[in-house]
This record gives C-alpha cells, structure tokens and sequence, in this order.
C-alpha cells in the first residue's frame, strides 16, 4: 500500500481491502469466522468488524494488531507479514508499549520531583515562620 515512497494514508477502502484479504484466506483454508473465534477467544462481532473493514467497531491499533496476529496464526498465514500489511494501512509501525526499565525510570523520575517539590515547600514554609517569628519577637 506504498505509492511513489509515500504511505497511503488510512481509509475504509484499506481496511475493507484489508479485511477481504483475511476473510479470503480463511475460507480458502475452509475455516470459519467462528472457528477463529474459538481458537483465538476474539469475539466473532470483532473479527466480523476486521474482515468487513470497520475501523470504527475496532479497539486500539495494538489490540488490532495482536488480533491479526493470532488470525494469521490460526489461519496459516505468516503472522509478522500480516501485521506488517495491517501496519502499511497506518503509514508505519505501531508503537510498542515502553518496555518495564522505562516505566521504571519515570516512575524515578517524578518520586524526585515530587520530593523536591516537598522538600522546597518546607523550606519556604520554615523560612515564612522565621521571617513572621522575628518580626512578631
């Protein structure tokens, strides 16, 4: 979905396109919706909306794209080369969540703002009382 270098940018005819793709390959197998369904556990109303290409009815682009995997998977197809064709649909990668050492570190990083924080409202705090103490002394 690459024309002349540029992406093409999302529309329903990608993701209908998209969708008829998969459904092709699932019945080319002889497979169900409803065999996916059970051995993926995604619901049969969500693949239903993936096939006929209603973003819409769809949840996040992570979600989505976990989803096609486990199709591809249960289906026969390649599962990276089905996400990496869901991905062209968007113009590029999807991105990932951070990875645990991220969390970690801005999870670090407030805890210090917030004690620096504290720590300049009690040193404004006792300096206001001993400026008003030497002025009421």
């Amino acid at each position: 979905m690459i024309a002349g270098g540029c992406a093409r940018s999302s529309s329903s005819v990608d993701h209908a396109e998209f969708g008829r793709y998969l459904a092709q390959q699932r019945e080319l197998r002889g497979m169900t919706r409803e065999d996916v369904a059970a051995r993926t556990k995604i619901p049969t109303s969500l693949l239903l909306a993936l096939e006929n290409g209603e973003a819409d009815r769809l949840p996040g682009r992570v979600f989505v794209a976990n989803y096609v995997r486990a199709y591809a998977e249960v289906i026969g197809l390649a599962p990276e080369e089905a996400v990496l064709r869901y991905e062209e649909i968007y113009g590029g990668p999807i991105d990932s969540p951070p990875s645990p050492m991220e969390l970690e570190r801005g999870r670090r990083g407030r805890a210090w703002r917030i004690l620096l924080a504290v720590g300049g409202a009690l040193v404004a705090t006792a300096a206001a009382f001993a400026w008003w103490g030497r002025r009421s002394g």
